[in-house]
């Protein structure tokens, strides 16, 4: 049995001989996309549930028929020639998902300042949860330090706040590279000897990620889930207070019909610029648009894949994954799980629910445009991956919802780039190509493009202010809350605040369009983005990589302002917002990855948030812990080189090893066979670890006859 030995100061602390507990194997069915299960649960109808969706979709519906009205109005002058066609269908698709988006915030502005319509957690009132509850933090080749930091502070808060015999905390790390994995090894080793009051903790790394995340967090169903009835899932680099945790619990044990619980986690702890762009538009918009996505979804809301509480029962009897038909990237594992896993939670009759009041709950972002661009390339593959579950039999409208609403926010920016070329190419037919008199079909006029130029400039107008509105409902709700109001600095501040995060937001814009475009037809042509680490540091890019990587930007944003140049004046000034955003690429994303520009925005008082004047105190106790953490377990070092010099963490990391599974060709293992072989070939283990490649290593270290072999070998100033 793992987890924390409780013993007088005095005395020695005994390790655990196991990191994990006794198993509690649960059975998790592969769901059927293709049919319809029973039901688990009988949901209730909600009876009221038509208004807030009529307010959204019926509002969306009618704004943008207003809209494309106008769109028609102002190309059809003279009737519509191919191209103006091809514009207003593509001004349709933008417009129908512009004006979706500007309702639920309208929607979610009225519910946060009414109270109307909106899930809430209750408080706790000195309660204690009475079932067991699994915090799980995922990793996947992450700084070990910041992972255990995070799940020692999350047990010793739960320890203070007298909750320690009712939560469990798992590290479950898919980690591939050597040298962090033995880390983890280490740092775990230093957690469970600090004699501080915690929760129990465990660790856990598999041999194989088989699916990534998703297959991660099932396997940790299968082999445990049966202790817990609920589970919370964080990620790498979020966290969540004790309190928040506990209400949770709480909430699913008060609601037999919950499947699932969301929670809207703040961005905190970012210091560059580009960072705490996303840090101040998520605290001070995003509760504004989660507000009004819980709103209208009500018990068939959307799972986002960590800072949510799951009940075991419904996991692992509606949401095992299937495999999807054909290759990557459309077809293999399910990459944006948490869509596919609240769809068919909901479709089991289970509620899934979002709680955007709900204070407590954290996360971080990129601190770059280009790691932004890295992770969302992920993302886009996995959202378009739902074109092929969107489909699936038995699924709510709200949860198919969910998933059009997420391809489309990836499908947006080569539909507003072919917008844009289109409008090019009419500005180019109407300079440079003559009409033509005499067609097969007669007519008396010849097809010449003419424009409404009074309608077209009131409709970008309006078209900027629902785009632009959002924001200051967000900015309204932020000023009514007290605390909020000071933490962003005030009226003054907090508006100013707005103003440079929209500013940069417009200038990054179109450089987001282009990434997303590229991303998109990668996936169409069949190109599979893997699943690489993030870069979760502040550390600054350098603008060497910057330029190369928005090179093929810069290029378009010249060959754009030089075609719209060549028409007009006027062309160019249409296209400038798109033009400027290209061409800027380069500069305005080494500029928001720097370090001291988003400090000096700070020091400002700039783009701040309430968290950063009153720091919550699961930030600093991890931060602190993450400093004693690093302390103990001293600088980075090669895995082999860490293990072989520490007699205890080889011995412990024996105790870790799981058997190894079968393997084809005669159930011969021929990385760790090549593997082994490097090392009868090695004179010294600095030698051996050069001819091993980062997968023979990870066999190596896997495998008791290859640690033997291994430890063997002498060091190379021994050797001579």
């Amino acid at each position: 049995m793992g987890g924390v030995t409780r013993v007088p100061a005095n005395e020695p602390i005994v390790l655990p001989d196991s990191p994990l507990p006794a198993e509690a194997p649960l059975g998790m069915p592969i769901q059927d996309l293709r049919r319809i299960p029973q039901p688990m649960r009988h949901a209730a109808p909600d009876r009221w549930a038509w208004i807030p969706r009529l307010v959204v979709f019926g509002g969306a519906v009618v704004l943008s028929a207003i809209l494309v009205n106008e769109m028609y109005g102002v190309l059809a002058v003279a009737g519509l020639t191919p191209i103006e066609a091809a514009m207003l269908a593509l001004f349709v698709v933008n417009i129908v998902w512009i004006a979706y988006a500007f309702t639920s915030a309208t929607l979610g502005a009225l519910a946060l300042l009414t109270g109307w319509g909106i899930f809430t957690v209750p408080a706790r009132d000195n309660r204690v949860p009475s079932g067991r509850t699994a915090v799980l933090l995922p990793a996947y080749n992450e700084d070990a330090v910041r992972v255990f930091a995070a799940a020692a502070a999350t047990a010793e808060g739960l320890a203070e706040a007298g909750a320690s015999d009712a939560f469990d905390v798992y590290v479950l790390s898919d980690s591939t590279d050597p040298d962090v994995w033995i880390a983890e090894e280490a740092a775990f080793r230093a957690l469970i000897r600090r004699r501080a009051r915690r929760a129990r903790v465990f660790y856990r790394r598999r041999r194989h990620n088989t699916e990534k995340k998703a297959g991660n967090i099932a396997e940790w169903c299968k082999c445990f889930g049966a202790a817990y009835p609920f589970f919370v899932i964080l990620d790498a680099d979020s966290l969540m207070e004790p309190e928040t945790l506990i209400r949770l619990a709480l909430a699913m044990e008060e609601s037999p019909q919950a499947g699932l619980i969301q929670t809207v986690p703040a961005i905190v702890n970012r210091n560059t610029l580009f960072a705490r762009l996303q840090q101040f538009a998520g605290r001070v918009y995003g509760p504004v648009m989660a507000a009004g996505l819980g709103a209208w979804a009500r018990g068939v809301g959307n799972y986002w894949g960590h800072n949510a509480i799951i009940r075991t029962e419904a996991f692992v009897g509606a949401a095992g994954l299937p495999t999807l038909r054909g290759r990557p990237p459309f077809g293999g594992h399910i990459m944006s799980h948490d869509f596919v896993e609240a769809a068919l939670l909901r479709r089991a009759g289970w509620s899934v629910l979002l709680a955007p009041t709900l204070a407590g709950s954290y996360e971080e972002s990129p601190p770059s445009l280009i790691d932004l661009a890295t992770r969302d390339r992920r993302w886009c593959q996995g959202n378009l991956q739902h074109a092929k579950i969107v489909v699936a039999r038995g699924l709510k409208w709200p949860s198919r919802v969910h998933m059009v609403t997420g391809i489309m926010s990836y499908v947006a920016s080569p539909v507003w780039l072919m917008f844009l070329i289109a409008g090019l190419l009419l500005a180019l037919q109407a300079r440079f190509i003559r009409p033509e008199y005499f067609t097969e079909q007669f007519q008396l006029f010849p097809s010449w493009p003419v424009i409404d130029s009074e309608r077209a400039i009131g409709l970008f107008v309006v078209t900027m202010a629902i785009l632009f509105l959002p924001k200051l409902f967000g900015l309204v709700v932020a000023l009514t809350d007290r605390k909020v109001r000071a933490g962003i600095g005030g009226i003054v501040r907090g508006t100013a605040s707005v103003l440079v995060e929209s500013l940069l937001a417009a200038l990054l814009a179109p450089v987001m369009m282009a990434i997303q475009s590229a991303a998109v037809a990668d996936i169409v042509l069949g190109r599979d983005a893997g699943w690489n680490p993030q870069r979760r540091d502040d550390g600054t890019v350098p603008f060497a990589e910057v330029f190369r990587r928005h090179r093929p930007h810069t290029v378009l944003g010249v060959l754009l302002g030089a075609s719209a140049w060549a028409v007009s004046p006027q062309v160019l000034a249409w296209m400038s917002p798109a033009v400027l955003g290209l061409l800027l690429a380069a500069p305005v994303s080494a500029l928001t990855a720097r370090l001291g520009a988003g400090l000096a925005l700070r020091r400002a008082r700039l783009l701040s948030i309430p968290e950063e004047s009153a720091p919550p105190p699961i930030l600093t106790r991890a931060e602190a812990t993450a400093a004693e953490l690093a302390e103990r377990i001293g600088a980075p070092r090669e895995a082999c080189d860490r293990l072989l010099s520490d007699p205890a963490l080889l011995a412990f990391h024996r105790a870790c090893l799981t058997p190894a599974r079968p393997h084809g060709r005669g159930g011969i293992d021929e990385t760790l066979v090549l593997a082994l072989a490097r090392l009868d070939a090695a004179g010294s283990i600095e030698e051996a670890v050069r001819y091993l490649s980062p997968r023979e290593k990870l066999a190596v270290l896997a495998d008791c006859q290859g640690l033997d072999r291994l430890a063997l070998l002498p060091h190379a100033k021994a050797a001579e």
